[in-house]
């Protein structure tokens, strides 16, 4: 009987073996087979990535009021640009909602209050562009709301409730929610209402205070929801939008990690600037061999003019050194001082060192006028 259980036994410890040398391709396989399970899961839900959108699950999307929305039976559709928004009545008792406003433009927005005549219209946060288009001339004014703000309107659906986010847009006008100052966070005009506060439906900020009461009760008065999300793409040459809009969503992160790198890169390949280092130089030249070279250079061009004139004026200057004038600088006054000093005759002395004196025509007339000086500084230095 025991060598008829044998065989299983070892069949059993073979398969046993086999596992355990491939246990780790079956983890990886495994591994797939989940990885594959949830894309296919959440391959057919919408998600996008943009402000306040209905599908982004993100901390500045607003997937959480959708749900809630549709939880507390309101029949939400999400309407993306203005063809799909052309195919979806929008009459009495639907409210349209708009919270990529930044997306409007007149065009655009002159198709959605024509097709929203009759519904509730309820922009979020829109800009000067679209407020000037409603007639409200100058768009909203930043608003500051960390601390919170009681609605103290006459609207009893906002009664007692306390909207708080971090910053927020206070129109002209007389409304809930307001600043105290002739401006509030949700104003109605001309059956639109413009709201202020639209971080108060992100996902991260809706609960705070009773912000969520104040966003389902703004959006969820009618049975039924249109949630417009404008398109670039419907825009036409005369339409004026931000220049924010018009960019990719990629462009932002891109260019952060553009500065990030260049930032890196200097860091990484810049030179500190320390103390100046002294060393010694390599060759001395000596003044002589210096004031030949430059002799040579006057020579070879030709330019006896400019030589003339340095002569005089070293000249001038050691005689002024040795008269003690000093800083003086006036030529005209050093050579009467020096005329009279060493009993020349004015006329002499200026056509030696004076500023306006002729230039030498040949070779010797400027070897001759450096003698003149040398003998005239001797003078000078005698007397």
């Amino acid at each position: 009987m025991s060598a008829t259980q044998a065989p299983p036994a070892q069949g059993r410890s073979g398969r046993a073996g086999r596992l355990r040398r491939h246990r780790g391709a079956l983890l990886v396989a495994a591994a797939l087979v989940v990885a594959v399970a949830v894309v296919l899961w959440t391959s057919g839900e919408e998600r996008t990535h943009a402000r306040l959108d209905p599908a982004n699950p993100d901390a500045e999307g607003a997937r959480a009021v959708a749900r809630v929305l549709e939880d507390q039976g309101v029949d939400l559709s999400v309407v993306r640009g203005a063809a799909e928004l052309k195919r979806t009545e929008a009459g009495p008792g639907t409210t349209v909602v708009v919270t990529s406003t930044q997306s409007l433009g007149g065009s655009t927005l002159d198709r959605l209050l024509a097709h929203a005549r009759g519904a509730r219209l309820v922009l979020v946060d829109p800009g000067v562009a679209v407020t000037d288009a409603l007639g409200l001339g100058a768009g909203g004014s930043s608003d500051p709301l960390g601390s919170g703000r009681e609605a103290d309107c006459d609207d009893p659906l906002f009664e007692g409730l306390t909207i708080e986010v971090d910053s927020g847009l206070s129109y002209p006008g007389s409304g809930c929610f307001g600043d105290g100052h002739g401006g509030a966070l949700l104003v109605e005009h001309d059956d639109v209402r413009l709201f202020g506060a639209g971080d108060a439906l992100a996902n991260d900020q809706v609960l705070r205070a009773d912000n969520a009461a104040v966003v389902l009760r703004l959006l969820g008065q009618d049975r039924r929801l249109v949630w417009y999300v404008p398109q670039v793409e419907d825009l036409v040459g005369e339409d004026e939008v931000s220049l924010g809009t018009l960019l990719p969503d990629w462009i932002r992160p891109a260019i952060w990690l553009l500065a990030l790198t260049v930032l890196g890169l200097v860091l990484w390949r810049g030179r500190r600037l320390g103390p100046l280092a002294t060393e010694p130089m390599p060759v001395v030249v000596k003044a002589i061999e210096t004031t030949l070279s430059r002799g040579r250079l006057y020579r070879r061009a030709g330019d006896r003019e400019h030589a003339a004139q340095a002569l005089r004026r070293a000249a001038r200057d050691r005689a002024a050194q040795r008269l003690g004038r000093g800083a003086s600088r006036d030529p005209q006054a050093l050579v009467r001082d020096v005329a009279r000093h060493i009993g020349r005759a004015e006329a002499e002395v200026d056509a030696l060192i004076g500023p306006h004196a002729a230039a030498p025509a040949t070779d010797a007339a400027l070897i001759a006028l450096a003698s003149h000086l040398a003998e005239l500084d001797r003078e000078v230095r005698r007397t």
